[in-house]
């Protein structure tokens, strides 16, 4: 596998095919995503081999987008498969590589160790400090393609969403969980505010 030539494709085709509109799910997010990734793999002692199918992954995992915003992981698991034999990565490789990237799709459903740690990296940010700044990101992109019109929407989706999230591996639970449920207390009391709908 020759992971750093991959790297460097994947991110000059994000940098450069990416929609504008994408405030959350661009370059920023992909390499976000990859940090966590990275430390996950550090922590959790996964073998070399494996964390560099997980990294891959990682890369390529909202690389659909490039495509259109609908079934971005069906997308980008295309877009692996056309690309990644090219560097050497087994038919075997991408198998395991487009299992981690379907596994991210909401709601997430990792069916075995290495997807639920590509899962907890992609939204590593609910439990940390940067999540009203992050999520901003993503109520921008909601908005940009009609998909959310209103702050109140928004609160409510996102109240919702963090009452249904779980984090998988045990390094997310311990590091993640605690600041994911202040970030949930205080958005309940927002929503509290608002008229029932």
């Amino acid at each position: 596998m020759n992971y750093h030539a991959a790297k460097a494709f994947i991110l000059d085709k994000l940098e450069q095919e990416l929609s504008d509109k994408l405030t959350y799910h661009g370059l920023h997010h992909t390499l976000d995503v990859l940090h966590a990734t990275e430390e996950l793999c550090r922590i959790e002692r996964i073998a070399p081999y494996e964390s560099m199918l997980l990294k891959t992954a990682a890369l390529f995992h909202d690389s659909g987008f490039t495509l259109d915003n609908k079934n971005h992981e069906e997308l980008g698991c295309r877009i692996a498969k056309a690309n990644l034999p090219m560097y050497d990565y087994s038919g075997e490789d991408i198998d395991v590589i487009c299992g981690m990237i379907m596994a991210t799709k909401i709601p997430q459903s990792p069916q075995n160790y290495l997807e639920a740690i590509l899962c907890d990296a992609d939204l590593d940010y609910l439990g940390r400090d940067d999540f009203h700044q992050i999520g901003a990101t993503l109520f921008e992109e909601l908005q940009a393609y009609n998909i959310l019109h209103h702050e109140e929407a928004w609160n409510r989706l996102q109240v919702n969403f963090l009452e249904t999230h779980t984090f998988f591996t045990r390094t997310n639970r311990l590091r993640r969980n605690q600041k994911k449920r202040f970030h949930l207390r205080e958005l309940k009391k927002v929503v509290a505010g608002y008229p029932n709908p």
